[in-house]
């Protein structure tokens, strides 16, 4: 079957890109707002793009009123925001913080949450998340109703249980939430990860 994409309205491009483009990590992104107001929200749009200079990229919508996401605005206006990992153990808190409060409500108080002060920004890290990325406005790109966030990576913390000998998260040792299709997601544990060094060239 062949799908031709310009027939095809904004959501089905959606649905159809978001359930092949699988499985996708999670960007819960803290931010705080000019007026003080935490905010937190996932996104799965989301990469690392560079390691020199250490950047990220978050895709960020619109809202159906067609005014900034709280985050993009968030981010707009104080050029900080923190990415924190989304666990198994975090998921269902996760998806509070998915529901499109008003911009006025703090979302780490819905979700029972704990926001602890980073280092460097202004943007609370979610205490409860095994991993946390400081981060501070590199770029943002509006590409129709998106704003593209690439964010300079200033400071991570990791627990200490989880880094290797290597430098490497050890992601086993978690279970790792990713995005699918639709509402499904996936799990990434020891179970289901496997190693593959790569061949020796011949």
């Amino acid at each position: 079957m062949e799908i031709d994409i310009k027939s095809l309205e904004p959501k089905q491009i959606y649905k159809l890109m978001t359930s092949i483009i699988v499985p996708r990590p999670i960007a819960w992104v803290s931010t705080v707002s000019k007026d003080g107001i935490y905010n937190l929200a996932p996104f799965s749009y989301f990469a690392g793009i560079s390691s020199d200079p250490p950047l990220l990229l978050i895709s960020v919508g619109s809202k159906e009123t067609k005014e900034k996401k709280d985050t993009w605005q968030n981010i707009e206006d104080t050029g900080e925001f923190v990415v924190n990992m989304v666990t198994k153990e975090t998921l269902e808190k996760m998806n509070i913080t998915a529901l499109p409060f008003d911009r006025e409500i703090d979302e780490f108080e819905k979700a029972g949450l704990t926001p602890v002060p980073s280092s460097i920004v202004k943007a609370p890290r979610v205490k409860e998340s095994p991993v946390n990325i400081e981060c501070k406005r590199f770029e943002i790109i509006k590409i129709g109703k998106m704003g593209i966030i690439l964010g300079e990576v200033l400071k991570v913390h990791v627990k200490e249980d989880i880094l290797n000998e290597k430098g490497y998260v050890d992601t086993t040792k978690l279970e790792i939430i990713g995005r699918l299709g639709g509402a499904n997601y996936c799990l990434i544990n020891k179970e289901n990860t496997f190693e593959l060094k790569r061949p020796d060239k011949r």
